[in-house]
């Protein structure tokens, strides 16, 4: 087995699956890269058992088609240190013996069997989808911060996908804050619902391009799903279970409107948060009139900070808690002017929203307050 590929190529290739790569299993495989070579095609594979992403690539030149396992550190670190050059690599497929050439230098290593990697699922009469990958990329950028880590409620871990005949959904909670995302620019024939796993989809969302140009092809079945898009082909196992009703906790009710500046809240929000709690991130929400009142504190080091915004206001006089890490992330995914924060009492959640929307996209986030230490 032995080909010549340009080591920019193979790098970007490796680079684009690399994220999957497992470093603390218990199989030694899943840290190898599985390299299939056929007459004018190389396919390089990597997993974690979960996951699984393929990357293709032309090489140069191709002879003896051939499938080996390469020990994926060694082979990226080589790779870093390269100019871009002609690399040939060649297998000796009796003994794994593994030789790189790269100008003037001669690099040895040993590779795997390729049968003791992990099978590849195929998809049994899978549902199809057709999207762009500018939806797909802002859909996770909106979603996965709000993903949940306890491992207790493995669904939560998740990202929530509802296909429905005129719009997609994509929902995120940990229960302390929910986001959800809809576009009503996609049409299909299906009713489907399903929960991706947040690791695959952090990956993708770094290597899929954020372009409408870009077709992304998603199949799935009930247990497994694959997103297919140029040189890159993913597949990863649904989460398992049924997903909160997330629509029974968010309040329809909300008589309090408060519309700012999304900028100057997220900036002021970061300020007085360096002298609150550590522990619980507390900040005071106090709106009266049109003025917004942010203050934050820190029993424990004597530490303070207040400020005083301007706003536009709809409501009773009210004073409210949330957490402003929570609050900060929601305010920074948001690509708006103007946020409104709708809330009924100082005990229910809030709501976020865009003052403006054009139809095609709906983005709704969700807060629990925390209680006010007086």
């Amino acid at each position: 087995m032995k080909f010549i590929v340009s080591s920019t190529a193979l790098l970007r290739s490796l680079q684009k699956i690399s994220g999957v790569l497992s470093t603390s299993s218990t199989l030694p495989i899943l840290e190898d890269f599985l390299f299939e070579l056929t007459e004018n095609k190389l396919r390089i594979t990597s997993s974690d058992l979960e996951t699984t992403i393929s990357v293709e690539l032309a090489p140069d030149k191709a002879e003896n088609p051939g499938v080996v396992a390469i020990p994926a550190k060694m082979l990226l670190d080589i790779m870093k240190t390269l100019p871009e050059l002609p690399v040939t690599i060649s297998v000796n497929m009796e003994n794994l013996g593994i030789e790189l050439f790269a100008g003037e230098g001669k690099y040895k290593l040993v590779g795997h069997r390729s049968d003791e990697f992990p099978h590849v699922p195929t998809l049994d009469n899978p549902k199809t989808l057709q999207l762009n990958g500018s939806l797909l990329v802002n859909a996770f950028n909106k979603t996965l911060f709000a993903t949940g880590n306890d491992e207790l409620r493995p669904v939560m871990s998740g990202v929530l996908c509802e296909i429905k005949k005129n719009n997609i959904t994509f929902v995120a909670t940990d229960a302390h804050k929910l986001v959800r995302y809809r576009r009503n620019d996609v049409k299909t024939d299906e009713n489907a619902s399903f929960i991706l796993p947040k690791k695959p989809l952090n990956h993708l969302k770094n290597v899929m391009p954020d372009d409408e140009d870009v077709d992304v092809k998603l199949q799935y079945t009930d247990a497994n799903a694959v997103l297919e898009f140029e040189d890159i082909t993913l597949i990863c196992r649904l989460i398992e279970g049924k997903y909160p009703n997330y629509e029974a906790v968010i309040p329809t009710q909300n008589p309090f409107k408060l519309t700012v500046d999304r900028k100057t809240l997220l900036n002021a929000l970061r300020r007085v948060a360096i002298f609150g709690s550590k522990s619980t991130h507390q900040v005071r929400f106090k709106i009266s009139g049109k003025e917004l009142v942010l203050t934050a504190e820190d029993l424990d080091f004597s530490s303070e900070a207040k400020e005083r915004l301007t706003c536009s206001y709809e409501g009773d006089d009210i004073e409210i808690g949330f957490n402003s890490r929570f609050l900060q992330e929601m305010l920074a995914t948001l690509e708006i002017d103007n946020v409104v924060m709708e809330m009924s009492a100082p005990n229910r959640a809030g709501i976020l929203l865009p003052e403006e929307s054009d139809g095609k996209e709906e983005i709704l986030m969700l807060i629990m307050p925390v209680m006010l230490t007086q």
